[in-house]
């Protein structure tokens, strides 16, 4: 009951968060600044959102061989359909609470496929860590090519609210002294007592997820298909890439716009689905602000910012709740592909 009561109430402080971030930013728009947008996001053209869709799906595809190639040198070989089922159902718990999807989709492929959590778990970490390499990676290539738009980034009303904020503390060096004082300490106290707290349920669970992010970090040292695994490293993030892109032919006001907006708007938005679960309320407005920089209104570039993230999510919420229904029925029968570390066949 109370985990039930938890999780609802995590659920409506993250969905509270992206309704106040849609709040601050209508709130100084015109009634016919907003009838403008509802009318273009509901009169775009929907056959390049379809196309979107099915290059997220493409990029899941190839991600998901990804995990199968960091599984490998571990000593398993899960079936492709239960891991890519199990990815898209973890996608969509991901839109309901931060972290949730990790763990489920580790969780089928320990119901599925007998893969013990803390190994697979291992791997989607060092996914994630590989993910924010690629993401500075997409940054570094903003800086390069659009770095005579970014002079005007701290004009927008995101990066303004950042330095207010900023200039607001009274001591921000001492701030970040202190965190980093309390961050040493809880780190001292948690080696110099462990021992008296290694009984306890949630340091066993640390220590699982420790060891297995050190055994996901070796499986790079040997995996057999470096190239493959390479190929699909970048073969994500250009789907990424190109799903933003194609949505600009949506609108005719932004259907001239090149890759390189695609990719500022890959970037920045990715920090706003960060931030905020899901990218709810934060993400349009983000990409309104990007979009602004490049000369398109802001009315459009709002309903852009939508566009983009209806596609994205619709995509995820549909692809998962198919995943859930698949998942049981093609599992009917006894699984028998899972391979243990000294690859024999579990029964």
């Amino acid at each position: 009951m109370k985990k039930g009561l938890l999780t609802i109430t995590k659920l409506i402080f993250f969905l509270g968060i992206g309704v106040f971030f849609i709040w601050i930013f209508m709130r100084n728009i015109s009634p016919e600044d907003k009838k403008e947008i509802f009318y273009t996001f509901f009169h775009a053209d929907y056959y390049w959102i379809l196309i979107s869709m099915v290059i997220g799906l493409l990029s899941h595809v190839s991600r998901t061989v990804r995990w199968l190639i960091l599984m490998e040198p571990l000593g398993y070989k899960p079936r492709f359909k239960n891991a890519f089922f199990g990815l898209m159902v973890g996608y969509l718990a991901n839109l309901a609470l931060p972290r949730l999807g990790e763990v489920t989709r580790c969780g089928i492929l320990t119901r599925y496929e007998k893969i013990p959590m803390q190994k697979s778990f291992g791997t989607v970490v060092t996914e994630r860590a590989i993910d924010m390499i690629s993401l500075l990676i997409v940054f570094i290539l903003n800086l390069v090519i659009n770095l005579d738009k970014f002079a005007k980034f701290k004009e927008t009303s995101i990066a303004k609210n950042a330095i207010e904020r900023y200039h607001n503390l009274q001591h921000p060096g001492r701030l970040y002294i202190i965190t980093g004082l309390i961050i040493v300490a809880v780190i001292v106290l948690f080696i110099k007592f462990r021992h008296k707290i290694s009984h306890y349920k949630f340091y066993k669970s640390i220590k699982g997820i420790i060891i297995g992010f050190g055994e996901g970090l070796k499986s790079l040292t040997k995996i057999k298909k470096p190239f493959r695994f390479f190929f699909h490293s970048v073969f994500i993030w250009f789907m990424y890439l190109l799903m933003a892109w194609v949505v600009f032919f949506s609108l005719p006001e932004t259907s001239s716009l090149g890759l390189n907006v695609a990719l500022a708007v890959l970037a920045f938005g990715s920090i706003g689905i960060i931030v905020v679960q899901g990218g709810i309320g934060i993400y349009p407005w983000i990409v309104a602000e990007i979009l602004v920089i490049f000369y398109i209104p802001q009315t459009k570039g709002y309903a852009m910012g939508w566009l983009l993230w209806t596609g994205q999510t619709l995509m995820i919420v549909v692809s998962g709740l198919i995943s859930m229904i698949v998942l049981p029925l093609i599992n009917n029968k006894k699984n028998g592909n899972a391979l243990n570390p000294e690859g024999e066949n579990i029964k």
